[in-house]
C-alpha cells in the first residue's frame, strides 16, 4: 500500500470518531463506527471491526490499544478499553444482553440488562472471546483464546475457558519449571523496550 492511500484511509476513518488521538492508524477499508467511540494515542485498528452505541452509550479506548479483524464491540452505557490492551479477532464485547432468567418470555420482548463493561490497562484478550455485560478485566489480564467471561478478573490473572475460569496468576506461585523457562527466554531474548516510551 502507498503512502497515499494509507493516508486518505486514516483520513476517512478518523472522521468517523468523537474524538481521535495522535498516531492513530487503521488498516482495512472496512470499519464500522456508530454513535460515540473515542480512541486515545497511538490506537490501531483493523479490517472488518465493528464499534456501535445505542442511546448514551460510550466506547472509549486508552492509548495505544485496539482491536484486530472482525472484532465487535457494542455498548448502551459504556465500554472502556484501558491504555496498552489488545483485543484479538472475532472477539466480542457487549454491555447488555437479553434478561432470560425468571422469565418463559420470548428473549426479544425481555427487557436489556445492561452493566458497564472495563478493561483495565496492559490486558490481553485472546481470539474468539465473549465477554458479558458488568465484566472488569484487571491491569494485565489475559484472557486465553476461545474464552466466555462471565466473572470480574482480577489484575494479572490468566483465565480460559467456557466459562472461563481462574487458571494462574501471571506472577504469584508460579510453578518452578515455569518459572525457569520464563527466565531463560528473558535471558535469550529480553524484555523490548517500549519505542513509544519517552525514557526509553
Amino acid at each position: 500500500m502507498n503512502g497515499i492511500t494509507r493516508a486518505w484511509r486514516n483520513l476517512r476513518h478518523r472522521r468517523k470518531f468523537v474524538k481521535v488521538g495522535r498516531d492513530c492508524r487503521f488498516t482495512g477499508d472496512r470499519l464500522e463506527v456508530d454513535g460515540h467511540v473515542e480512541l486515545g494515542d497511538g490506537c490501531r485498528i483493523r479490517n472488518n471491526v465493528v464499534l456501535r452505541t445505542k442511546n448514551n452509550g460510550k466506547i472509549v479506548f486508552g492509548n495505544r490499544s485496539g482491536c484486530s479483524y472482525f472484532v465487535i464491540i457494542e455498548a448502551t452505557t459504556l465500554v472502556q478499553i484501558g491504555d496498552r490492551t489488545g483485543i484479538a479477532e472475532f472477539t466480542v464485547i457487549r454491555d447488555s444482553n437479553h434478561l432470560v432468567y425468571g422469565t418463559d418470555a420470548n428473549w426479544r420482548l425481555t427487557p436489556l440488562v445492561t452493566k458497564p463493561f472495563i478493561i483495565g490497562n496492559d490486558c490481553l484478550i485472546g481470539s474468539r472471546c465473549y465477554i458479558m455485560p458488568g465484566v472488569t478485566i484487571g491491569d494485565g489480564a489475559v484472557i486465553q483464546a476461545g474464552s466466555l467471561v462471565s466473572r470480574d478478573v482480577g489484575p494479572y490473572e490468566i483465565w480460559a475457558g467456557t466459562p472461563a475460569r481462574f487458571l494462574a496468576h501471571r506472577t504469584k506461585s508460579v510453578p518452578a519449571a515455569e518459572r525457569e523457562r520464563a527466565d531463560r527466554l528473558i535471558a535469550q531474548y529480553g524484555i523490548r523496550r517500549d519505542r513509544y516510551d519517552a525514557a526509553g
